[in-house]
C-alpha cells in the first residue's frame, strides 16, 4: 500500500512511526532501573561504606577493572572519579532522551528568547542546536548548574544520594546499591550513545530523524 502513496504521505508515515517509538521509549524509561541485584559487600549501619562505594559499577561480566590500581593507590581520588562518572552518566542520559524527543518534534511552546525573537521550535535538531541558543541562555544554564552544585546539593557528596529519593521512596542497603549500579551502567551506555550520535551527525551531516525519514537508518541505502 505504501507504493501508491506520495512522498509526502510516506514522510508523514515515517514521522508518525518515529514519534510512536519516542513515546514508547519515554514510557519505558522508568523501568530502566529495574534489574537483578549485584553481588557486593554488605553496607554497614544502613549506609554505603567507602568500600562498597568503590565497588559500585563493578558489575558482570567485567567485574573490577582497575589496570592503574587507583582503588588501592588513590582511594579518595578514585571515589571522586566514580562520582564524576555518575554525574556525566546522568547528563548523558538526559541528553539522549532530549535529543530523541526534540528530533521527534516534541518541543516546548512559546519563545526561547523574546528579545532575539527565537522560539523553541526554531532551535535546530541535533548537535548544532546549541548554536541557536543566545549567549545569555548559555550563561543561565551554567549559572543554574553552578547553583545546584554549590547551594542546592553538595558537590563534594560522592555517594550519588542527594536525599531526593527514588520516585518518593527512600532506598537503603542492597536495593540502593543495586539501583546505583544500574544507573552507572545506563549512564555508561548513554555516554557512548550520545557521543556516537554526535559523531555520526558530524560525519554524515544528517540527524537521526532525517535518517529515519529518508529510510537510511540503521543502514544507509
Amino acid at each position: 500500500e505504501l507504493l501508491g502513496q506520495t512522498p509526502h504521505h510516506l514522510y508523514l508515515t515515517k514521522s508518525t512511526m518515529f514519534k510512536a517509538a519516542v513515546l514508547a521509549l519515554l514510557a519505558t524509561s522508568a523501568t530502566a532501573f529495574m534489574g537483578a541485584p549485584v553481588a557486593h559487600r554488605a553496607a554497614r549501619s544502613g549506609a554505603i561504606s567507602m568500600v562498597v562505594e568503590e565497588e559500585l559499577g563493578c558489575t558482570r561480566p567485567l567485574g573490577v577493572w582497575d589496570p592503574q590500581g587507583f582503588i588501592t593507590k588513590e582511594p579518595e581520588k578514585f571515589a571522586r572519579r566514580r562520582a564524576v562518572e555518575r554525574k556525566h552518566g546522568r547528563i548523558a542520559m538526559a541528553a539522549v532522551v532530549g535529543l530523541i524527543t526534540h528530533e521527534a518534534g516534541i518541543e516546548f511552546p512559546g519563545y526561547l528568547s523574546k528579545t532575539n525573537d527565537i522560539k523553541f521550535s526554531d532551535v535546530r535538531d541535533g548537535i548544532y542546536g546549541i548554536l541557536d541558543v543566545p549567549p545569555a541562555g548559555i550563561a543561565q544554564i551554567i549559572i543554574f548548574i553552578g547553583l545546584l552544585e554549590t547551594v542546592v546539593w553538595d558537590g563534594f557528596n560522592y555517594s550519588g544520594d542527594y536525599g531526593t529519593g527514588y520516585f518518593g521512596k527512600k532506598l537503603e542497603g542492597e536495593e540502593k546499591v543495586a539501583k546505583l549500579n544500574i544507573e552507572l551502567n545506563n549512564g555508561r551506555a548513554a555516554m557512548a550513545g550520545i557521543l556516537g550520535a554526535m559523531a555520526d551527525e558530524f560525519i554524515t551531516g544528517t540527524t537521526f530523524a532525517e535518517k529515519i525519514s529518508a529510510g537510511t537508518w540503521p543502514i544507509g541505502a
